[in-house]
């Protein structure tokens, strides 16, 4: 897109990318944070090392940690041989870690030790490993108001938010849809058959509110895409 919300953040994506400095990234669901995150990391000095990402809601609370930081064999049942976490394998590079509101508190305590000490501790290991990670959070979540809960440690949350990102929702940036959807047309595109859409058709898709965002933008054209491959999409109300 072309919007100046878009022109603003690819701009400060500039600036961000070239500090090591953590990044928070915010904004609603389908917004496109973990693109951010990638586009913060290609721009980096990081750019040729590891981007890794996690998201940290959607692995059960008592995996997490192994996920992050790693286990040695016999750590817990199941653990039947070593295995390196996401910090490790990110090490002189990028670590995206999506969704951090859902953290559970007793790992933020960690994870924030990690953030200050540069070093960690593999589960069931004796000695702890050092790590060169750039941070790269999001959240759609309010940090402040969960730290007003206490779901959310609040010195952990000025640990992150030294570089806050704030990515527009779609309903503020309108003027990018004929963009995104001669994007998404192109890639969805079947046997080099791509859907396009009338002037009224245009119209409408603007004037909707796009509650799930780039997201529910993309999931709608690769839906035509499949269904009316290489046709001209007139919607009606």
């Amino acid at each position: 897109g072309n919007s100046s919300q878009l022109t603003q953040l690819r701009g400060l994506i500039k600036k961000c990318a070239a500090s090591d400095a953590p990044v928070l990234l915010r904004g609603e669901s389908g917004t496109g944070k973990e693109l951010v995150s990638r586009a913060l990391h290609n721009q980096s000095a990081r750019a040729s090392m590891p981007f890794v990402a996690i998201n940290c809601g959607a692995i059960p609370d008592q995996l997490l940690e192994s996920e992050l930081f790693g286990h040695r064999k016999g750590a817990f049942t199941g653990a039947t041989c070593d295995r390196k976490g996401r910090f490790e394998l990110a090490h002189t590079g990028t670590l995206f870690l999506d969704e951090i509101g859902d953290m559970p508190s007793q790992l933020q305590v960690k994870f924030l030790r990690v953030l200050e000490e540069k070093v960690v501790q593999p589960l069931g290991g004796t000695s702890e490993l050092e790590v060169d990670v750039r941070i790269v959070a999001a959240t759609h979540r309010n940090l402040e108001e969960m730290v007003s809960e206490g779901e959310f440690r609040e010195d952990l949350l000025y640990r992150l938010n030294v570089l806050p990102v704030r990515i527009p929702p779609l309903s503020q940036r309108k003027e990018d849809i004929p963009d995104l959807l001669e994007h998404f047309s192109n890639l969805f595109a079947v046997n080099g058959g791509k859907v396009s859409f009338t002037r009224r058709s245009l119209l409408l898709l603007q004037a909707y509110s796009w509650p799930g965002n780039v997201r529910e933008l993309s999931n709608l054209v690769q839906r035509f895409a499949v269904l009316y491959p290489g046709k001209t999409i007139e919607i009606s109300k």
